[in-house]
């Protein structure tokens, strides 16, 4: 009887140990507001049912709540003018030594133009019309044609445009040579510069970033798996692996919540790391990962909450965020 209520006494010590160690509620972390991501700016939305890696979406397009098309600097200026904090876009390497802001690996899609988009110059990207393909009805009309001529941004011109704004870049390929061609155009900017910016994409060109740029935050689907998994396993003792250090984690808001010491505790050991967190929507399985899209979704963050957030749809949930964000914080539960 003794040695059972020894072991028991053990296990409710190394428990309350946990719990102390994990809980917010004993976080000094100051109660602020989400940092937002727009998910390559301000964007047009699109039906998901269905999607796969081939879908069109320019295609299947949701009748327009803005004029503004992804991935070009007004649509950049509108969301930074919404309230966003940080961008999402996505680039491709041009054949003249540049590289594209675009989201498609071809342009048959969003632009008149054909073929894969690393298979152009700049100068012939600058031609198009970005706008061409989108339809919200199957094709009857297209109000975006001919709006979107010459609007493809190089990465040259948009960090120009916008300097000491922060931008998550996403590499689109998993060609170890891009990433050594990204890293060399990042490496001509000064580190205060890079402070700025992610990088995130394929494995191997994202170690090829990290490899020529080790201050570089920068994400890939190894880095994140390795970083949650040994978080997982190791994280109760404030342990925080080295994967999860000078990163970007994008995590679904359904699997935050059971990351050691979420939220205010996690928080603060990703921050001691300097490493970057945002929510994504639930996951609900595939390989497509929405944004934090939902309205509802924001009102269920944890109050004064400080960490990122991802979002497609930055029109329909910054008032949300405002208003749940400036009001007088509450202790987390």
């Amino acid at each position: 009887m003794r040695k059972r209520t020894i072991f028991f006494g053990i296990i409710v010590v190394a428990a309350a140990g946990i719990w102390l160690n994990n809980t917010s509620l004993l976080s000094s972390r100051p109660a602020g507001k989400p940092e937002v991501l727009a998910h390559r700016g301000l964007a047009q939305d699109y039906a998901r049912e269905g999607m796969t890696g081939e879908t069109c979406t320019a295609s299947r397009m949701l009748p327009p709540r803005h004029a503004y098309l992804e991935n070009t600097i007004p649509s950049m200026e509108a969301a930074f003018a919404l309230g966003a904090d940080a961008l999402e876009l996505d680039v491709h390497p041009t054949t003249d030594g540049n590289f594209a802001v675009f989201h498609d690996w071809t342009l048959d899609c969003r632009t008149e133009g054909k073929g894969e988009t690393r298979n152009h110059s700049m100068a012939e990207l600058k031609t198009l019309d970005v706008g061409y393909g989108y339809t919200a009805d199957s094709g009857k009309t297209f109000p975006f044609r001919g709006k979107g001529i010459g609007m493809m941004p190089s990465l040259d011109e948009v960090l120009a445009h916008f300097p000491a704004r922060r931008f998550n870049i996403n590499v689109k390929s998993n060609d170890p040579g891009e990433g050594e061609k990204l890293a060399a155009r990042l490496a001509m900017l000064s580190p205060n510069e890079r402070f700025y910016l992610s990088v995130y994409g394929g494995d191997k060109p994202i170690a090829a970033v990290k490899a020529a740029l080790p201050d570089m935050h920068t994400l890939s689907r190894a880095s994140l798996t390795q970083c949650i998994l040994r978080y997982a396993a190791l994280g109760w003792s404030g342990y925080v692996p080295d994967a999860c250090r000078k990163g970007t984690l994008l995590i679904p808001v359904n699997i935050a919540k059971w990351m050691w010491g979420w939220p205010n505790r996690f928080l603060d050991r990703m921050q001691g790391v300097e490493s970057r967190v945002y929510l994504l929507g639930p996951y609900t399985g595939g390989d497509f990962s929405q944004g934090l899209d939902d309205p509802e979704l924001i009102k269920q963050l944890p109050n004064g909450y400080s960490g990122g957030i991802s979002t497609d749809a930055l029109d329909l949930v910054m008032p949300d965020i405002k208003e749940r964000f400036t009001q007088p914080a509450q202790s987390t539960p």
